[in-house]
């Protein structure tokens, strides 16, 4: 296979020069690339090489590192003669640019804007925040070329002198670790080691968050004077009667009409690639409570809070917490919205109910076909 730089006699553009391509030889067969460069008469382009122009040797210059680029993109083609020639053209066009200069702060920046407009708004935001910590680290941008493991243990130990926890830690080295395969995945950098090859993500600790059913009980049993304590004890309670459905999802639910939910989690809709439902029936319990909230014109609980989502979660986790303290329960400090989701698989699982009934019930199962399961209420 030969690659070269050319100028087709018979091929001249409107403006009357001719464009400087590159010529790829397969299998008997020559096809090309179009380069950005030109030149206004064939005697400027002599065996590969522009000459007689002022400017020639920093063309060449720029036409010789282009076609480095293609034939280094040809190098990391497994396989080259399993394509026609025309095919390898197509793929060496396709393929991204080997660049050194790639930045970290370029992919992230990148990555953060998709997430955004895939609606995962949270994630991109925890994602900005692990890249700033990791400019901190570095004094600026960093070159992807430049990363290493060296670069990874020490960004490790730099963050343990900031005394943050090791939750705290993991979930940093995690973020940059997804920017660094991106940036592989993009064809942006290649390497011998990988930066992470020797970091290894030790198991967060469990958050213990349940708490028991006497404790549910008394939650649902509250008949708090705040609305704000009427409003969380009430979204508690439909997240433990919804299988531990997350907030997010919960508010953007249309139950006109609905006696099986049936949605896709909100945190990994863009995630796994089998089949997301999950899908069951809506108790009794579960129905007062949507209908004493649903707003009939958009099938949607409403609970006349007009602020943003982040702005909701932080009221309702605040007023379940006052709830609890009101109530005197001996956990209240750990309960939170999530203590619901928590506490329906302990309780579950208590029950006897299989882990992997209740992990489909609370989304984390991606098997397929499964048959709509109905949620046993715990008789609290």
């Amino acid at each position: 296979m030969a690659t070269k730089l050319a100028v087709l006699k018979h091929t001249r553009a409107k403006d009357g020069t001719y464009k400087i391509r590159i010529s790829i030889g397969h299998k008997s067969e020559t096809n090309y690339i179009v380069t950005p460069y030109s030149v206004r008469a064939l005697s400027e382009f002599d065996n590969g090489t522009v000459v007689r122009l002022p400017n020639a040797h920093e063309l060449n210059v720029k036409l010789r590192n282009i076609l480095n680029d293609y034939e280094e993109r040809l190098e990391r083609i497994p396989s080259p003669d399993d394509y026609t020639c025309k095919e390898l053209r197509d793929l060496l066009k396709s393929m991204r640019p080997h660049s050194s200069t790639a930045t970290f702060q370029q992919v992230s920046e990148q990555y953060q804007k998709e997430l955004t407009e895939d609606g995962r708004g949270s994630y991109a935001s925890m994602l900005k925040n692990s890249s700033r910590l990791f400019r901190d680290f570095a004094g600026g941008d960093s070159f992807l070329s430049k990363i290493s493991t060296i670069t990874v243990s020490e960004f490790e130990r730099w963050m343990r002198q900031k005394d943050v926890s090791q939750t705290y830690i993991s979930m940093t080295l995690s973020m940059i670790r997804t920017i660094v395969n991106r940036a592989i995945r993009m064809q942006l950098v290649t390497y011998d080691v990988h930066p992470f090859t020797y970091w290894k993500r030790p198991a967060d600790p469990e958050r213990e968050i349940d708490i028991s059913v006497e404790e549910v009980r008394a939650i649902r049993d509250a008949r708090p004077r705040l609305k704000k304590q009427r409003i969380a004890r009430d979204i508690f309670m439909l997240s433990y009667y919804l299988g531990g459905i997350n907030l997010i999802d919960l508010l953007n639910i249309d139950f006109r009409g609905v006696s099986v939910l049936e949605y896709t989690r909100h945190k990994s809709r863009n995630m796994k690639l089998s089949d997301k439902r999950i899908s069951f029936t809506i108790q009794p319990e579960a129905k007062e409570l949507i209908r004493a909230w649903m707003n009939c014109n958009t099938g949607k609980l409403d609970f006349g809070y007009q602020f943003s989502y982040k702005n909701f979660l932080a009221y309702v986790t605040r007023s379940i917490k006052s709830l609890a303290e009101d109530l005197k329960l001996p956990n209240y400090k750990k309960v939170c919205y999530y203590t619901a989701r928590k506490s329906f698989v302990q309780h579950g699982f208590d029950l006897g109910i299989s882990l992997e009934v209740l992990e489909y019930c609370i989304g984390q199962s991606v098997k397929n076909n499964r048959p709509i399961f109905t949620p046993t209420i715990l008789y609290l």
